[in-house]
This record gives C-alpha cells, structure tokens and sequence, in this order.
C-alpha cells in the first residue's frame, strides 16, 4: 500500500511508519516534528515564527498538495492536522478526500470529540476535563472548551469524523469518546514503539530512582505540577531512598538521554493509560507511575501483567505509591521485567503495524464493495 501520516503527536506516526515500511508498504510522513520534540519526517510543514508565519506555512502546504495525491491511505494525526486555522484546514482536506483513496482520522489526543464527551457525557472517573461529576476549571482545562465548543474547529472535527472511511483510537481513553459516536468505523489500536531488545534488568540496588519530563506550557493541566511536588516531597523526607530527575520541555532525544538509568517515571496524573513517553520507558525497562487504571489492560484483552503502578488523580495517592516503591523495593525488578514483556507484548511497532494494515486492507475492500 501507499500511505501518507499526515501531522505528529509524540512519535506516532514516524514509529508507525518505520513498521509498516518493514512490512513492505511505502509510506510518507508529513509534519512539523511535533514543535520542539523534533520528530523525524518525510515532508517537513514546520510553521516557524513571525507575524507571516502562517501565510508561509499555508503557501508552503498548497505548493506540496501534489505530493500528497495518489495514496491508498491518508492518516491524520487529529483534524487539526496542520498548524493553521480550521477554515484553512477544510479546503485542503476536501483536496485529500478527492485525490486518495481512503482517509482515516486519529483519535490520538486534544478534539472536539475529546472536550465534549469527556464535559458533558463523562464517560471517565476522571479526565483532563472532569472529576467525577465536578468539571476542572484550570486555566488549559478552560481554554480548550473556548478552542473546541462552538467554534470552527468543532465543525472542521465533527466534519472530517463523519465523512472519512475509517477512525483510529490510541487509548482506552479516546476509544470511550469516538465510539459511541461511530462504532461502526472507530477502532482501537495501541501506540507503536520499538522494543529494546538489549534490555538487562539487574537487582535492583542504591537508590530508586525517579524522572519526571515537565512541559512547562501543560504542567497544570496534564497535572505533573502535583506529581512534581509529591516526588520532590518524598525525595526530601527519603533522601537515602529516592533521587529525582527533571527534564523540561527538551527535544525528544535528549529527553530519552535524561531518562536513561531512571528506575521509575511519572507521567500524566489524570489519564488511565500511559502515552507515548512512558511507554518508551516501559520499553527500557522504567517502571510507569501514572494511568494504570483496569480499563487500559481490559482493552488490551492483558490478564496477567500490572507493570503500571496506577495513581488516582491527588496528591496523596502520588505520594503513597511512592513511599510504598521506595520502603519496598524488592517490586523494583518484578515491575521493570513486566514492563519490557508489556511493550513486547502490546506495543512491537511490527505487532502494531500489523493491525493497521489489515485495518486499512478492510477499508480499502469496503470502498471496492460500495
């Protein structure tokens, strides 16, 4: 097949494309890197700085519209898939819908679908947007229902939701939003990552030590403020037990330097299932303090392993899992095993490229059938 990832979140989309290319498939991946993660591409559509930054980047993107013709396959990593407004997006969505054959929306991250569901279904005990019945009024909260509720971008999410062939899920999280509204066409695929198969867990001794990524613009928000706080309060009352590593808002390489020997990371206090950072981590064999929550193993048809050491969303429960890794630390290695059989098991960016191909053949039959 010919396949064209279209944007970036996290490395999906450069991980995906790098199994289906071993599979055999020609893919293309066109992005800005993720701002300053800096992932790799095919096709860059950066948008840089300055007041004319967005008339650049548009006038760059119409000027490679030819390349993105022809392709089995169109993947958009959300339907904000470029760094320009909605009504810019339309047109040249409509361009993609004419000239390939099949689109497929991801249900990877911040959209319409997400802000809704989650404020006014809520299908989650917690979320970036609710807990429990309580909605969350930090300041990013906030300013992403102003961004998504009633403005173009609602239309351009609810638009392309409904007209593409297929909608592509990475977490139990977005599973739960984009499927009541589509079960016929969501599905749920786990992020790829590429196992390390050079991972030796030796007995754990010294320290344990932890690692933190900040990004300073989404701390509040994504609630690494209180992990931070909660780590470096047990790192004070135990400092012959814990050691903490920070890492702020640094490109992805340097942040997987930073977080090598780490015995443990923390990431993302209101989510039930760890994202992309961690998940690289469980592949080397650091143990995920954050979304663990049953759900994620049950989508996942996983009955045995439990790498993840769950957190409900409060300071205290940070800080009791901690105390508990830190005074018991024979878990240590049972954990960071689990974790690197979890990866293997789960998420083999081979294993994943698979489902995604034959997710796609699917596509492709239904549109020969129609």
């Amino acid at each position: 097949m010919k396949i064209l990832l279209l944007g970036e979140y996290s490395n999906v989309h450069a991980t995906l494309a790098d199994g289906l290319r071993a599979l055999g498939h020609q893919v293309t991946v066109a992005s800005n890197g993720d701002f300053w993660k800096d992932y790799p591409r095919d096709i860059s559509l950066t948008r840089g700085d300055g007041p004319l930054s967005g008339l650049r980047l548009w006038a760059k993107t119409y000027a490679t519209l030819p390349r993105f013709k022809g392709f089995d396959i169109v993947q958009l990593i959300n339907p904000m898939f470029l760094e320009l407004k909605a009504e810019r997006i339309r047109p040249i969505y409509r361009y993609l819908r004419r000239h390939n054959r099949c689109i497929v929306l991801g249900g990877f991250g911040m959209d319409w679908y997400w802000v809704h569901t989650c404020i006014f279904d809520k299908p989650l005990r917690y979320s970036d947007f609710n807990m429990g019945d309580t909605l969350r009024t930090n300041h990013d909260a906030v300013k992403e229902q102003h961004d998504w509720l009633g403005t173009p971008k609602e239309r351009l999410n609810r638009a392309i939701a409904h007209d593409c062939n297929g909608i592509v899920t990475g977490l139990y999280e977005y599973w739960a939003c984009y499927h009541p509204a589509f079960p016929e066409k969501t599905i749920f695929i786990p992020f790829p990552i590429r196992p390390k198969h050079d991972v030796c867990i030796r007995p754990h001794t010294g320290k344990l030590k932890l690692f933190i990524g900040i990004n300073k613009t989404r701390s509040e928000y994504k609630g690494t403020d209180i992990m931070l706080k909660a780590a470096q309060d047990v790192a004070r009352r135990y400092p012959d037990r814990v050691e903490l590593r920070i890492a702020e808002s640094v490109p992805f390489a340097e942040y997987v330097k930073l977080m090598e020997g780490s015995d443990a990371i923390l990431d993302q206090l209101y989510s039930y299932t760890p994202s992309m950072n961690p998940l690289e981590a469980m592949s080397k064999g650091i143990i995920c303090i954050g979304g663990g929550e049953e759900e994620n193993y049950q989508i996942l048809d996983e009955t045995e392993l439990r790498p993840i050491i769950n957190v409900q969303p409060s300071y205290e429960s940070v800080v009791h899992e901690l105390k508990a890794l830190a005074l018991h630390p024979e878990r240590i290695n049972t954990l960071k095993q689990q974790s690197v059989e979890y990866i293997g098991r789960h998420h083999d960016y081979i294993k994943v490229a698979r489902q995604y191909e034959k997710f796609y053949r699917s596509l492709l039959t239904d549109g020969e059938n129609k």
